[in-house]
This record gives structure tokens, sequence and C-alpha cells, in this order.
């Protein structure tokens, strides 16, 4: 698992309890996971299929600092596969884990489209050369 991203969790990111709120950490997740996907599949064009189960193992609070880490599980024709999981950074205790997040490679008229790989990659050789708007 590499922990790349950090977030600082502020007051406007809490719920009515005074903790993290699943809703913002989450999106912070599909995020994160939709820069990992496009770096992975070397396409600007890729989309959220789904997320399992969801486990909420502990809470954050203001002024916590976080982690979220990401890894590529599995690779399909038009998809990538991986897991995240969160976790405090300074007592590492874990704060959620997603067995599978998928997302898929579209082209420019949202069909899923190969991508063409089989590997993990944790360097930018694939970075997308061209806007996702640009004319082909």
């Amino acid at each position: 698992m590499n922990f790349h991203t950090r977030k600082w969790v502020k007051p406007e990111d809490l719920n009515a309890n005074g903790t993290l709120f699943g809703g913002a950490l989450l999106r912070w997740i599909d995020e994160e996971a939709a820069i990992y996907a496009i770096l992975q599949m070397g396409n600007h064009r890729a989309v959220t299929k789904m997320m399992s189960e969801i486990n909420f193992v502990s809470s954050a609070m203001q002024g916590d600092m976080i982690e979220m880490g990401l890894k590529a599980t599995r690779f399909g024709r038009t998809s990538v596969t991986m897991r995240a999981e969160v976790r405090n950074m300074i007592t590492r205790q874990l704060i959620l884990t997603i067995e599978k997040i998928v997302f898929v490679s579209l082209d420019a008229d949202g069909k899923p489209v190969p991508h063409g790989y089989t590997d993990i990659t944790y360097d930018r050789d694939r970075m997308p050369t061209r806007l996702p708007n640009a004319e082909s």
C-alpha cells in the first residue's frame, strides 16, 4: 500500500458528533482513486464503476492528519481494481478500508475502451498527454 495523499481534518469536515464526516472522507478517496486510475490506465476518461463495502474502523477528529493509500489489485480489459486504506498519520490507527474500488476507462463517447495495461506502475509514464475534451 502506498500512502501519498494526506489531509488535515478541519472544522468544515466534521459531522454533528465532532468527528470526520464519512461523506467528506469518501469524496477524498474517490478523487484520489480517480487520479490513481487515470495514471494506471493512461486515460483522463476514467469513472468510478463501483465500491465494495466500506468499513469505518475508527474516526478522526479536528486537527488530525490522515493519509490515504491505494493499491491496484487487478487489471481488467477496460478497468482497474484497487484497494483503499485510510489511517491516522501520527498514531497509524486504521480509520477506513475499502476492499474493492473499480474504475473503467472510457472513450470520447463514454463507452468502455481497452486501456492495454496488465501491470501496476509507480512512475509517470502513463500520464495522459492530451486534455480530456481535446479533439482526438
